[in-house]
């Protein structure tokens, strides 16, 4: 059950930050629940190999490239899902930096 209302929240601040932001779409719904998935999958299982790799460039830039990181990973699950489109790079920073900060708003409103 908590894994369901994860991902309910990781599709809400997906939704709201594509809506906020002009460089991010998504075309159904269907595809946002897809996304949903993919994006929990990908930060469950290839982020954490991807963060342990780079650990020296993060200590170097302060944390920073983590940034960089999120950016990539959701540039990744924009070539994976057909009805996600993210602009650019920048785009896709912004894009991260709103759903994480919209997911822990929403999270701390569940508990």
């Amino acid at each position: 059950m908590n894994v369901i209302i994860r991902l309910v929240i990781l599709a809400v601040s997906i939704y709201v930050a594509s809506y906020i932001l002009p460089g991010v779409k998504i075309d159904s719904v269907s595809s946002l629940i897809i996304v949903a998935v993919i994006l929990a999958i990908v930060n469950a299982f290839i982020k954490p190999i991807l963060v342990i790799l780079t650990f020296p460039l993060t200590v170097v830039t302060l944390g920073i490239f983590l940034l960089v990181l999120n950016g990539l990973l959701i540039l990744l699950v924009d070539s994976l899902v057909p009805g996600f489109a993210v602009g650019s790079f920048f785009s896709a920073i912004l894009f991260s930096l709103v759903v994480s900060i919209i997911s822990s708003l929403l999270s701390k409103l569940s508990d």
